[in-house]
């Protein structure tokens, strides 16, 4: 089974090679992080099955959400492991350390995958619920077989000396053994040294056995095994006698030494057997992601957008074919966008106009962003949608062959055929030049014939032509639209830009000149022109210019519309800094109202000579004066804001300092002179004529006041007004805060006590000014805790709680903060 499925459903009919279907998956494959990406890039085939369509375009927002986050996708070890793991699952089997290091990689990244998806970066949580359900069969962790690889495996391919107890041991005896052999040699070299037999003071190895060089003449001199000589025949390798029980030894030890290797590498393999289901799936999930993610690579190059999935339109908006445009960029060019639609009632395009006028783009384009969208990978648009074909059939080029013995006409006609069998309403169909290559009478009909068989058979089908009567049946067909291939019209070069609705003219006169030949030809061309055709081919240039002057004016109106708009907006912004101003001048004369009034306050209540009632009075006023202070300041900013928004216009509620019902004969009271007046008549809205005994006067509404309000607050003795307030009494204990404790113990209590003693201790708490207290509950079985808590959380007196830090008691305590 490959390691990356085949597309669900894929078209049947693709005429691939008109439409440059894989030199486009080439281009998209060059953005995969792996060969078996770029393979599953290369695997691509468009698809009938809507589901499926859908599904990877959201895979392919969702990825290129990560690559736009900057979130790196672990990639770099991802390889097919399928055939490792069939071999991993052979008894005995043993695969050599590159492959381990390989399969270790790959399980590092498939863990790291799933880690992403567990533990996702907090700008993407959530916003991924098509990788997450496309990985939701990676269950096993994969991280304890790539540890035990790598605690196991060098990055050289070699074992570590701790692979194994046994492994550890032979190597310590090997090491012990080799330091004797080379201290039984270096007392042979001593010896010969000084007989002068030996050609160097040195030990060396040959055949994995600790030899001696000895000059060749005196050879016979030692007793011993010759293993070798030099490539001069000078220097022969001697392994003397007694070493050569020693050498046996360490020899013995080296094969030990593969054996146990051997077996280490068999035990890992055997678990990566024990792995291989979990590798297989990961390593397809990975080779999805990076297809997903060279797709997201290529739709951020190229400026790609999903396509929208509708069965009765095709659309496009700034199009661009992207191996054109490739080619372009490298020379510094630029495309021109595409812009067309068809829908249900419009299934058929005509594109007439000039040659090297961008018709036979416009059709490649369409259809190859078309195959695009069914499989899977987002078009170069600023938006497209497309309903979903099954069949991409494409008569485009010069399809002459002298090995089958045709001609380029007899070539079109064949593969039109071909054709004509398989469209039906679900096919695109493109046409480039209908009815070129014969006579042009024949010709013309021909292609009016096979435009008006694909119409009726309901396919979807763009057609490209020069022929006039083409240009007048899509005039009088319904279903069908002309388009022009723009050009300008001073210079007869092309602008490649279409334009729906309007036939083009196919000047190839003109572009003939524009290219350069012979004005003689061009001059007798014109004269053989038939009147008819002169007159055809004014007419369009006529309406294009009409088209093109029309195209200007509402480029213009569209600039001044952002003109207007962006002097509405400064006025805007303007006014918006006028009111702020005003609020801020208001806040301030309104904060100075209120500093007089609290002096007035506290003034009053230190006029009380009892200290008692004048602490508690004090306290009172406090509070009083922080509540009006916060409503009066909701209250300003309500108003503000619902002045700003218009929301109180016509709303009398929303202006309450206004009097509402002033009418002749009522008594006011005038705010700015404390006087009381007698309304005489309504001068203009808000506006009022008013007598103040013999004098009369104009005031405005929010200048008057209910008179029931004129009347002077008498100066009564403070004591006796601080006892008529509700729930003030004068002659209790004060409430000393120096005799207030700061802290109740509730330890021992049941939770109904707990409360009951604590509510009247945050009472007395509260009426002594304490800004803080603390509640002492312990730790015990955490019921008492959750408790007074949930006390504390709806008690009116408490305004915060918290946990109380270690050194206060940690979870044994409360901070309770008191409002004030």
């Amino acid at each position: 089974m490959p390691l990356v499925e085949a597309n669900p459903s894929p078209v049947a009919s693709i005429d691939a090679a008109a439409l440059e279907w894989e030199p486009l998956l080439a281009l998209v494959a060059g953005f995969a992080a792996s060969p078996v990406g770029r393979s599953a890039i290369l695997a691509l085939r468009p698809s009938t099955d809507e589901g499926w369509i859908v599904r990877q375009h959201q895979l392919n927002g969702e990825v290129r959400l990560l690559l736009d986050e900057q979130v790196s996708i672990p990639l770099g070890g991802l390889f097919d492991p399928t055939q490792l793991a069939a071999k991993a699952g052979i008894p005995e089997a043993a695969l050599e350390a590159a492959e381990l290091q390989a399969i270790a990689r790959l399980a590092n990244d498939i863990a790291a995958w799933q880690s992403l998806l567990q533990s996702p970066p907090a700008r993407v949580v959530g916003r991924l619920p098509g990788l997450a359900e496309l990985s939701a069969p990676l269950t096993t962790s994969l991280r304890p077989l790539a540890e035990s690889i790598e605690r196991k495996i060098q990055p050289d391919g070699s074992l570590a000396d701790d692979a194994s107890p046994e492994l550890n041991r032979i190597r310590r005896e090997q090491e012990r053994q080799q330091r004797v052999i080379e201290e039984s040699l270096r007392s042979a070299l001593r010896k010969l040294s000084s007989e002068g037999s030996t050609q160097e003071d040195l030990i060396t190895i040959r055949g994995e056995r600790f030899v001696i060089p000895v000059r060749s003449e005196l050879k016979r001199r030692i007793s011993g095994v010759i293993h070798g000589a030099s490539s001069s025949g000078q220097t022969v390798y001697v392994e003397p006698l007694e070493t050569i029980e020693q050498n046996n030894e360490l020899v013995r030890l080296l094969e030990e030494e593969q054996a146990e290797i051997h077996r280490i590498f068999v035990a890992l393999t055997r678990q990566v057997g024990t792995y291989a289901h979990a590798l297989v799936a990961g390593a397809r999930v990975l080779a999805l992601v990076d297809s997903l993610l060279a797709r997201a690579r290529f739709a951020r190059e190229y400026d790609c957008v999903a396509p929208a999935i509708a069965p009765e339109r095709l659309s496009l908006e700034g199009a661009r074919h992207p191996l054109l445009e490739k080619r372009l960029r490298t020379g510094g060019g630029k495309v021109v966008p595409l812009t067309l639609e068809l829908t249900e009632e419009h299934r058929q395009l005509i594109i007439s106009g000039p040659n090297t006028g961008g018709k036979t783009v416009t059709l490649k384009t369409t259809a190859l962003l078309a195959m695009m969208a069914q499989a899977g990978i987002p078009v170069p648009a600023t938006a497209a949608s497309f309903p979903v074909f099954r069949a991409f059939l494409a008569d485009i080029g010069d399809a002459q062959s002298i090995e089958e013995a045709l001609s380029t006409f007899s070539a079109h006609i064949t593969n039109l055929d071909r054709l004509s069998r398989l469209a039906d309403r679900h096919a695109l169909v493109l046409l480039d030049e209908l009815g070129s290559a014969t006579d042009p009478e024949e010709g013309s009909a021909l292609a009016v014939a096979v435009a008006a068989f694909f119409l009726q058979a309901g396919a979807w089908s763009l057609i490209s032509t020069h022929h006039t009567s083409l240009k007048v049946y899509a005039a009088n067909t319904p279903g069908v639209l002309n388009a022009a291939a723009g050009v300008d019209e001073v210079t007869m070069v092309p602008t490649y830009q279409l334009r729906l609705g309007v036939p083009g003219a196919s000047a190839g006169i003109a572009t003939a000149e524009r290219l350069g030949l012979n004005a003689g030809i061009i001059a007798a061309a014109r004269q053989r022109l038939g009147s008819q055709q002169v007159d055809i081919a004014r007419f369009l240039d006529r309406l294009h210019k009409e088209l093109t002057q029309l195209e200007e004016e509402r480029k213009a109106t569209r600039e001044q519309q952002y003109a207007l708009n962006q002097e509405r907006a400064k006025l805007q912004r303007e006014g918006d800094v006028e009111i702020r101003n005003r609020v801020r001048e208001l806040e301030n004369k309104l904060a100075s109202l209120m500093k007089e009034f609290e002096f007035q306050m506290r003034e009053n209540v230190r006029a009380i000579e009892d200290r008692a009632a004048q602490q508690k009075l004090s306290k009172e006023a406090e509070r009083r004066i922080n509540r009006m202070r916060r409503e009066f300041q909701e209250s300003f900013n309500q108003t503000v804001v619902a002045h700003r928004t218009g929301a109180d216009q016509g709303d009398a509620n929303a202006q309450p300092h206004l009097l509402r019902h002033v009418a002749p004969g009522d008594q006011v009271r005038i705010k700015s002179m404390n006087k009381i007046a007698v309304v005489q008549r309504e001068v203009e809205k808000d506006v009022f004529e008013v007598a103040l005994g013999p004098i009369k006067m104009r005031v405005k509404r929010d200048d008057l006041a209910d008179a029931g309000s004129a009347a002077q607050v008498q100066k009564a003795d403070p004591l006796a007004a601080a006892r008529k307030q509700k729930g003030v009494v004068v002659s209790v204990t004060p409430a000393n805060t120096d005799d207030m404790r700061m802290e109740i113990n509730l330890i021992g209590r049941t939770v109904d006590e707990a409360t009951e003693e604590l509510e009247k201790y945050l009472d007395r708490a509260f009426l002594a000014g304490l800004p803080r207290v603390r509640v002492i509950h312990g730790h015990g079985a955490g019921i008492l805790r959750r408790g007074v808590r949930d006390f504390l959380k709806g008690h009116p007196h408490v305004a915060t709680i918290a946990e109380a830090p270690q050194n206060e008691g940690g979870q044994g305590a409360t901070l309770v903060e008191l409002r004030q």
